[in-house]
C-alpha cells in the first residue's frame, strides 16, 4: 500500500533534481524549507520529527537537497517529507508538503468499524506498522500484514 499524504503523493516519487525545482520554487517565494521524518505516517500524526532546524533565509536549494540526503542516509527505512513554511501573514503556515523518501516495503492501514450506541457507526484507522516494536517497523522484522 502505498501511503498518500503532501502535495504529490499520487505521483511517481520524485528525483532529486524534481525535489530541487520545487525547494528554489518555495526558496523563489520567502518559504522556509523544513526536512521531517516518521516511521509511523498515520494521517493524524501531522508532527514528525524535525531533522535540523527550519531553514530560514536560504537561497540555495542545493542545501536542502543535501539535508535530506543526510536524512536518508541516518534513517533510510522511514517517511522523510519536505515542508516548506510560508510566514508571511505573520504565522508559520505549510505551504507545500511532500514525502521525498519512503521505506522499501509500506504495510499500510486497517479500518477497523465499531457499532455503539444509537446506530452510531465510528471507523479508525488502524497502522500495520504501530504493530511492531519502535524503531523495527520498517526493518523487515515487524509482523506480518495480512
Amino acid at each position: 500500500m502505498r501511503i498518500t499524504q503532501g502535495t504529490f503523493s499520487y505521483l511517481d516519487d520524485l528525483t532529486d533534481t524534481q525535489i530541487t525545482a520545487q525547494a528554489q520554487y518555495g526558496i523563489d517565494r520567502g518559504w522556509a524549507p523544513q526536512v521531517e521524518f516518521a516511521d509511523d505516517p498515520h494521517p493524524r500524526n501531522v508532527y514528525w520529527e524535525m531533522w535540523g532546524l527550519p531553514m530560514f533565509d536560504l537561497q540555495d536549494a542545493a542545501a536542502v537537497v543535501g539535508e535530506v540526503n543526510r536524512c536518508r542516509e541516518a534513517y533510510p527505512n522511514h517517511y522523510i517529507r519536505l515542508t516548506l513554511y510560508d510566514a508571511s501573514r505573520g504565522r508559520q503556515t505549510t505551504a507545500l508538503q511532500f514525502i521525498v523518501n519512503r521505506p522499501a516495503h509500506e504495510p499500510g492501514f486497517r479500518l477497523d468499524r465499531q457499532e455503539t450506541h444509537d446506530r452510531v457507526i465510528r471507523y479508525t484507522l488502524h497502522s500495520y506498522a504501530a504493530d511492531a516494536p519502535h524503531g523495527s517497523r520498517y526493518n523487515g522484522q515487524g509482523p506480518s500484514v495480512p
